[in-house]
């Protein structure tokens, strides 16, 4: 099952079209490459993800900053930018509870996500994807397998915050729900 998050990321990974020659501007490049960050990344990267210049893709990361968007850290010889990952959150949760689907077809999203975690955990005797990282170590591991445990461990720590993320859906479903009051009648 994919929500609308993903749909969103994986058509525009998948799309042959670049952001540019979908006559996206600048600015909307930026956002879209910033709040589909995995991981820190610094203006320049985004700059070059967004096929934009640096002076304007730090304004406008700026900008999502002071929005609450994105974070910046600059305790490091870089700054960086990255999602803000609550916000991201209970937009994927609303995007869960928007999506149509019931709480039992979610429900079994959650225990199929579960059951894949399960999986890895007796495939290779660990319990989380350090731990699984940790194995690539082993010296009797040939190439393929060490890059095989590594992109499941990227997979577990992806299927780890989908689960937190479906369950906090679940959890909330009616506060989730859609409200169809006028907040200007109720005022």
């Amino acid at each position: 099952m994919q929500f609308a998050s993903e749909q969103l990321s994986m058509t525009a990974a998948s799309d042959d079209e670049s952001l540019v020659a979908q006559q996206t501007t600048g600015e909307d490049r930026v956002h879209m490459v910033a709040t589909q960050l995995s991981e820190p990344r610094t203006a320049n990267w985004i700059a070059d993800e967004a096929d934009w210049s640096h002076e304007p893709t730090t304004r406008v990361l700026q900008r999502l900053v002071d929005d609450g968007v994105v974070r910046c850290d600059d305790s490091g010889p870089h700054t960086t930018y990255y999602p803000e990952y609550r916000r991201q959150a209970i937009q994927e949760a609303m995007a869960i509870r928007d999506s149509g689907q019931s709480a039992e077809a979610v429900t079994e999203t959650l225990t199929e996500l579960k059951s894949r975690v399960r999986a890895w955990e007796a495939e290779f005797d660990v319990d989380s994807p350090t731990q699984l990282r940790a194995t690539i170590a082993n010296d009797d591991l040939d190439p393929e397998a060490e890059q095989r445990r590594a992109e499941i461990a990227r997979e577990w720590a992806h299927t780890q915050r989908r689960i937190r993320i479906v369950g906090f859906a679940l959890r909330e479903w009616e506060f989730l729900a859609p409200t169809t009051d006028d907040p200007a009648a109720t005022g």
